[in-house]
């Protein structure tokens, strides 16, 4: 870790002279920080200073230190837990490096403030593309719809909700070719059809409130819920500003998951119709077809290829971030049996092989099932 030399930030201690344990540093109470992720071979952690908008990769060594600045250690109860671990003890310079780092950055109290980033922004909005922001405080319309919903996040509504979906799908599946020819009577009906793109496009903006509903129950931070379009494809967005620092990768993968799951849920009533209620043949088929599209739009976010919710949560059970460029680079030294590859600890190898390994097979998988649809298409 490179930092300036000089004076601590928000010390005592001059410039070129020894910080004392006089001085007890603190991070600023609003500054994140991350669990620990693989990045390449290495293992580090995201720091973010809110008020700059900037985050910061910092070693387990460094993050050892900055997880124990709280104000009640000076710097010789720091120096000598250090020196417990790491069986090492940091100098002057050490100290004067990484503390300066830490002042420069913003991220201590009492030291300088760092102003957000201001680079002059291209127009956000023309015809074609751009992005409306709907509500002027994101996180605070996230907070009321997690008062008045939040309660359905509690085991007692989830498990039951849970076990719905799954047997829905399970009867997708069973019935997938009543499905697939539902979905093909339906493009051939545009009243129905345009009633089918309505709920699904209700059911994306539903999937992206998800996201930030559930990111506000583990202490997640909105920043933005709005519109984007790439004409003809206009969706709505909700963009969860700190979900890397979420407390747990339980609480990150819940996020990550919500939207798919909420996408399902929309779809059980259609379902129950279909199975239990007495409809006309074309009603049922609009159903049947619903049911295929909406489900292939949920599973569809699943998959685990970025920027999908299925790659973040792909990225956390790997304890990884970068992890499609980390996993293409381990591969590509493999594949040369280069020695740099030999550096990768095993837990990065075993991640990196089998989101590698495992992509291929999805990738397969979803090459496998368009195949067989259009083999069925051809058919009927």
């Amino acid at each position: 870790m490179t930092a300036p030399t000089g004076r601590v930030p928000g010390g005592e201690a001059p410039a070129g002279q020894a910080p004392t344990d006089r001085y007890r540093p603190c991070l600023r109470p609003d500054v994140l920080v991350s669990d620990a992720f693989l990045l390449g071979p290495r293992t580090v952690h995201l720091v973010k200073n809110p008020g700059s908008g900037k985050s910061y990769e910092v070693g387990v060594k460094e993050h050892f230190l900055i997880a124990r600045m709280d104000g009640t250690r000076g710097l010789d109860e720091l120096g000598a837990e250090y020196a417990a671990a790491y069986g090492k003890r940091l100098g002057d310079a050490n100290w004067q490096q990484l503390l300066g780092l830490l002042g420069v950055r913003g991220l201590l109290e009492g030291g300088p403030e760092v102003p957000a980033t201001t680079v002059a922004e291209l127009p956000r909005r023309t015809l074609l593309r751009g992005t409306l922001p709907l509500v002027a405080d994101a996180n605070a319309t996230a907070e009321r719809l997690h008062r008045a919903v939040g309660f359905l996040l509690a085991a007692p509504f989830m498990v039951p909700l849970l076990l719905l979906i799954t047997a829905m799908e399970v009867v997708a599946v069973a019935r997938l070719g009543e499905l697939v020819d539902g979905a093909v009577a339906l493009f051939t009906n545009p009243v129905l059809l345009a009633g089918a793109a309505a709920l699904l496009w209700f059911s994306t903006a539903l999937h992206e409130l998800a996201h930030g509903v559930v990111a506000r129950r583990y202490g997640g931070q909105v920043a933005e819920i709005g519109l984007r379009w790439r004409l003809p494809v206009v969706i709505m967005y909700c963009t969860v500003d700190n979900y890397l620092y979420l407390h747990t990768r339980r609480d990150r993968v819940a996020t990550a998951v919500a939207g798919a799951v909420m996408n399902l849920a929309v779809l059980l009533p259609f379902c129950a119709v279909w199975l239990f209620a007495p409809v006309d043949d074309a009603t049922g088929e609009a159903l049947a077809g619903l049911l295929f599209l909406g489900s292939v739009q949920a599973l569809a976010m699943l998959v685990p290829f970025p920027p999908l919710d299925g790659y973040k949560i792909a990225a956390q059970l790997c304890g990884a971030t970068g992890l499609a460029a980390s996993s293409r680079e381990y591969v590509r030294l493999a594949v040369r049996r280069d020695p740099a590859a030999k550096a990768y600890p095993r837990r990065a190898r075993t991640a990196y092989l089998g989101y590698t390994l495992g992509s291929l097979l999805v990738l397969a998988g979803i090459v496998a099932a368009v195949v067989a649809l259009v083999v069925h298409l051809l058919a009927t």
